[in-house]
């Protein structure tokens, strides 16, 4: 069985695979989650707008912060759902996840006892958007 590199951020995951432990990445899958790339004020469809009181000064009203935060753990709990299938099929061996530091979290919080037994290594950057060979450098020589 092959290991499985898991690449992700709030809008976007990639699975790569290496077939043998010094080999390249080989991209064998893609998630996009267009809600992950929203901006605060996109997310709501009647904002209220922000207020103002005299001790505190202004502050938006409708914790917008919130929806994005919702929005993330709603991804890492699909991405979750998927690796988790993924493992009872016995698609892969060994896991790496690199991922953002708060998707990171956010993943670790989803996954399931089996699952995180089967994470070789987690890398805390954001590389969805690098190329495998650049990917590949920050993994392991030997994975």
């Amino acid at each position: 069985m092959p290991t499985w590199i898991l690449v992700a951020d709030n809008s976007r995951a990639r699975i790569f695979t290496a077939e043998k432990a010094a080999g390249p990445l080989t991209e064998v899958s893609s998630m996009a989650f267009p809600e992950g790339r929203l901006h605060s004020g996109d997310l709501i469809s009647d904002k209220g707008g922000r207020g103002q009181t005299p001790a505190a000064g202004a502050h938006g009203v409708n914790g917008e912060d919130d929806h994005k935060q919702e929005n993330a753990d709603r991804f890492a709990s699909l991405l979750c759902e998927d690796l988790e299938s993924a493992r009872n099929e016995g698609r892969f061996s060994k896991l790496y996840v690199v991922a953002s530091p708060a998707l990171l979290g956010l993943l670790r919080k989803h996954q399931s006892a089996s699952l995180k037994q089967l994470i070789a290594g987690e890398l805390d950057k954001n590389l969805t958007t690098q190329p495998p060979e650049t990917i590949r450098k920050h993994l392991p020589d030997f994975l």
